[in-house]
């Protein structure tokens, strides 16, 4: 049931991220209901009497998107209260994104026609419902700040990685390409970044796109070190 128009509410939007195939993908839901029925939209919901908004953003990622509170880094992002964005009523959204490492297909929720992953590089031609390619844009747009300044990068990878796969996200979230041997050096340089493991990775593992060369020696194994911060930080637009 829509919101009476002569009060204001709250919902939470939540920009879901994780990589597939090489490439950032966010979680869209079909919405099943108006208004915008049809329309593909982020996972959201109202907040509930008595709930918290955290609690509100891992309701809805379990409704609509099957995920669990471990499956995911989650992470508030700003806040959208203007006037009109939604026609039910003022509604204020508080969006989060959430990121995780090999995130599942979602399973339709009671509540949407359809949820599944898009490819970023694939929606410039998808409308989406409200305000939520702006809310998309926002999140993306943090994600790659805090890849440049703190350890998020490692949220998108299973707990051993090699650092080209670690490349390989930054690669992907940024839509650039990086050299392989200074980011190499910058990495496991970084206090706190990574923890180097005595063990290799199989061969099978370093045939993705974003590995270097390696003349036939295996890839070094590493998992995320307890730093949360990068110091010197790692630039998009160089040092």
């Amino acid at each position: 049931m829509a919101p009476p128009s002569s009060e204001i509410h709250v919902a939470v939007d939540l920009t879901v991220l994780t990589l597939r195939d090489g490439a950032l993908n966010v979680l869209l839901i079909q919405r099943e209901d108006d208004p915008h029925r049809g329309a593909w939209a982020l996972p959201g919901g109202f907040i509930q009497h008595g709930e918290d908004l955290e609690a509100a953003a891992y309701r809805v990622l379990s409704d609509e998107a099957s995920l669990g509170s471990g499956a995911v880094h989650l992470e508030q992002v700003r806040t959208f209260g203007a006037p009109g964005r939604d026609p039910r009523g003022h509604v204020v959204s508080v969006s989060f994104m959430a990121l995780g490492a090999n995130l599942p297909d979602p399973l339709r929720g009671d509540d949407v026609a359809d949820a599944r992953w898009w490819a970023l590089e694939d929606l410039g031609d998808v409308p989406l419902a409200f305000d939520h390619a702006e809310v998309l844009a926002s999140s993306i747009e943090r994600a790659r700040s805090k890849l440049e300044y703190t350890t998020l990068a490692v949220t998108f990878l299973p707990e051993e990685f090699t650092v080209s796969q670690l490349r390989g996200v930054y690669e992907s979230v940024w839509g650039t390409t990086l050299d392989a041997g200074n980011f190499h050096r910058k990495a496991t340089r970084s206090e706190g970044f990574l923890e180097e493991l005595d063990r290799h990775a199989a061969p099978l593992e370093e045939l993705d796109r974003h590995a270097a060369p390696t003349g036939g020696r295996p890839a070094r194994l590493y998992r995320a070190g307890q730093g949360t911060s990068l110091m010197p930080p790692l630039l998009r637009a160089g040092d």
